[in-house]
């Protein structure tokens, strides 16, 4: 009897992606309960509440103010909650004609919360699992800074002397930096022509802004303190050993970039064993990978789940236009772009690289994180496309950092679209400020989830835009934060599989392996 063939890796996570959407749309969070936690005799208790006809809070101040809510409004309730325990003022809430969940036979006229400490959705079955997800993303993450300190170590140092490491550097960068620029402008080109803002309905503009002001008041404060000449001061770690320690992944790479050339003007001898134990070192978490990738299926079934369970696709419908010129701006530089790229610059075939990094997609997609997916990506162009190790050693870690052509298009867009539905209609000039401005935070956006919008106060700023209006697309980040990091690590691999081309250091046959 023939045992039963598994489908390759990626198809397991390709199906893993499908069946996670599937089940977090049946599994999806009830948005009429309301999971609350509060001080009873002194003693904590936590109830569900269902089906409320008005929700509301009291402020106990001098004059009690009152806050009212109908059954619809669950994440205004919820954000209103968040920004009166921010505050420090005194509140009681209360519900009036609702349900506790396990005493649904009896309705109460009105129920109050005295000293509630926490008020959230309730939890599903899908965002139940999601801790799995996030496992699967810290292993990834455990990864990402020795890998990025043990490569791009051995990557410059590899590169033998200072012409060739300037030249290879040199070539690196002006990708990232074109490409960046090629992004923001598709971007800008896509939202002017869509025109997303002018379709948003008033009603709707108002709702996004009162639920989530409460988030958009805290990313505004964190962009307060950016200051560009710091950003540079701040490219030099005072510790290593602290960079490192905190994931300070721009430092990292600026002492890794040093310690490696410093490394290739030493004496062989005594230079070698630094290299030997940087390129195990590397060697060693690339094959780790290999483990870690055996959960990928169900890491991804869990965090997909979890995200559809609890965005739904209804924020889709409310920001559609919104959504449409985002992905399409992605999807026309990740297809048109690269492919370009791909085809001036490398012999590889387009179908090739893009079967070569799909797995590397998949992740990207499923963690939005490009440090996290650096060790696949990795081993992808490595494996899968033959970019010898000390070129993808140096050019996607130092591309992990500093190239988010996805993030930058996705601000170029969100910048336009905001300043439509406030009516600011935006000149030459202040478009070219977004380009520049946003190719700028692009190389200073740490490659995690959702920093993004941070940077993008930024960009607001610079040409005038209230920086509220973040508060109408904060809703379907996550969805397209998963969207632009596919596009963040395709430019990566892009990117590297061009200069090691050009560097004649990429290994053509490893084409006819891959799986």
């Amino acid at each position: 009897m023939k045992r039963m063939k598994l489908p390759k890796l990626h198809n397991q996570i390709l199906i893993a992606l499908i069946a996670g959407a599937i089940f977090g749309s049946i599994f999806n969070v009830n948005t009429k309960t309301l999971s609350i936690s509060y001080k009873s005799d002194k003693v904590n208790v936590t109830e569900t509440i269902l089906n409320w006809e008005v929700f509301g809070f009291i402020k106990m101040i001098e004059s009690p103010d009152t806050i009212l809510f109908n059954s619809k409004q669950q994440l205004e309730i919820i954000s209103t909650f968040k920004s009166l325990k921010s505050s420090d003022t005194p509140f009681q809430a209360f519900a009036v004609n609702c349900y506790i969940k396990g005493e649904e036979s009896s309705k109460l006229p009105i129920k109050v919360f005295k000293e509630a400490t926490s008020l959230s959705k309730e939890k599903s079955i899908a965002t139940g699992i999601k801790w799995i997800g996030d496992i699967f993303i810290r292993l990834l993450t455990m990864i990402a800074v020795p890998l990025v300190l043990a490569s791009l170590t051995v990557g410059a140092a590899s590169l033998g002397d200072l012409k060739k490491f300037a030249r290879i550097g040199g070539k690196t960068i002006s990708f990232y930096l074109i490409t960046t620029v090629i992004a923001i402008s598709i971007g800008l080109l896509s939202a002017n022509i869509i025109q997303p803002g002018k379709q948003m309905a008033v009603e709707t503009k108002e709702r996004l802004l009162s639920v989530y002001t409460g988030e958009v008041e805290l990313k505004i404060e964190k962009a307060t303190d950016y200051n560009i000449i710091q950003e540079i001061v701040n490219l030099v770690p005072k510790n290593p050993i602290s960079a490192l320690a905190n994931g300070e992944m721009i430092q990292i790479v600026f002492f890794s970039l040093l310690l490696g050339l410093i490394l290739s003007m030493v004496d062989k001898d005594r230079a070698s064993p630094v290299i030997n134990f940087f390129d195990g070192l590397s060697e060693t978490l690339i094959r780790m990978v290999n483990v870690i990738m055996l959960m990928a299926p169900i890491g991804v079934f869990a965090l997909i789940s979890a995200t559809v369970s609890e965005f739904g696709f209804d924020i889709l419908q409310t920001l559609f236009w919104y959504a449409i010129a985002v992905v399409l701006g992605l999807f026309i530089h990740t297809v048109g772009t690269y492919s370009i790229i791909i085809k001036t610059f490398s012999k590889i075939k387009l179908r090739d690289f893009f079967k070569g990094i799909r797995k590397a997609q998949a992740i990207g997609f499923t963690t939005s994180s490009s440090a996290a997916t650096l060790p696949v990506n990795m081993e992808c162009c490595q494996d899968n496309l033959g970019v010898s190790k000390s070129i993808s050693g140096f050019v996607l870690p130092l591309g992990a950092t500093i190239n988010m052509d996805g993030t930058a298009l996705y601000q170029g867009v969100a910048a336009v679209f905001i300043a439509q539905v406030f009516g600011i209609e935006l000149n030459l000039i202040q478009q070219l400020t977004i380009v520049f401005t946003a190719t700028l935070a692009s190389i200073g956006t740490a490659p995690v989830p959702g920093v993004g919008l941070i940077m993008l106060v930024v960009i607001l700023k610079a040409v005038g835009i209230p920086e509220e209006g973040i508060a109408l697309i904060l809703g379907i980040d996550r969805i397209l934060d998963m969207c632009r990091t596919v596009t963040n690590i395709s430019g990566d691999a892009a990117v590297a599989v061009s200069v090691a081309t050009s560097e004649k250091e990429i290994n053509y046959p490893v084409m006819n392996k891959m799986a």
